[in-house]
């Protein structure tokens, strides 16, 4: 907004001045909009892209699932989560939390975290003005606080593509938005080698793995790419000694952390 008027008042005082004062704000515009098309930009507010230091100093990284609840695949992945009895972070779709309810009740009572991944999942949510945003967050806030009993404390924006408008709407609401530091491509690889590779090449404390019960890619079976996944990704993890945990438990992890030791 500082760039647009200062741009309009120097083509009032100096109207030769207009090659200038466009080209200033076209960069701010592209500047902007690169920053909400970089999923792990810090530019536009805060973000999660990695877990706190005291979460990788631990060796404790974080499993998110996105996209669901979906009733073909989320089971599946819950009784591999279950097997290796490690916790994940499921960013769910409000409309689809309200469609498998005791899914999602099924999620929670295995111990896992359920945040907020907007209500409709629309492919332009990037493009919406503040109104449509917070639409967006509140309503699934609701419908997830509401059956799952407990109220998300992050937010994932579709795709993680987001605009400036964003970090208001998730400061009112009191969430954190959080991306990842490393992703499968698990909606649109049909190869679950290649999937496997992405996500733990170099792997280390600290990170925040994505994969997908909702929206899944399928192999050449048949199979969700996600499920596939899973339980490699989790022997990898475990042969490494590293810890899955809830985004939520690493937050509380640090707010204990900060109050020890308040400097």
């Amino acid at each position: 907004m500082g760039l647009h008027l200062a741009a309009g008042a120097a083509l009032i005082a100096r109207p030769a001045a207009w090659p200038l004062a466009c080209g200033v704000v076209a960069a701010n515009h592209a500047l902007l909009a690169g920053a909400g098309l970089w999923p792990r930009s810090r530019l536009l507010g805060p973000n999660w892209t990695r877990l706190p230091a005291s979460a990788a100093a631990l060796g404790q990284v974080a499993i998110t699932i996105d996209d669901g609840p979906d009733p073909e695949v989320t089971p599946t992945m819950l009784e591999v989560l279950a097997r290796f009895g490690v916790v994940a972070t499921f960013f769910c779709i409000g409309e689809r939390v309200d469609r498998h309810p005791e899914l999602v009740r099924r999620i929670v009572r295995a111990g896992h975290a359920i945040e907020n991944h907007s209500d409709t999942h629309r492919h332009a949510f990037s493009l919406l003005g503040p109104t449509a945003l917070d639409r967006e967050v509140a309503r699934a806030q609701s419908r997830i606080a509401a059956i799952s009993g407990i109220a998300p404390a992050f937010f994932r924006a579709p795709a993680g593509l987001r605009n400036p408008l964003l970090e208001p709407v998730l400061a009112r609401h009191g969430l954190r938005l959080a991306s990842w530091s490393r992703r499968g491509y698990d909606t649109v690889s049909r190869d679950p080698d290649r999937v496997f590779d992405r996500v733990t090449r170099a792997l280390r404390g600290g990170e925040i793995l994505l994969l997908h019960d909702g929206h899944a890619a399928r192999a050449a079976d048949g199979a969700p790419i996600g499920a596939v996944v899973l339980p490699r990704l989790l022997d990898a993890l475990r042969r490494r000694a590293l810890v899955p945990v809830t985004l939520r438990a690493a937050l509380e992890q640090e707010r204990h952390r900060a109050l020890a030791d308040p400097r």
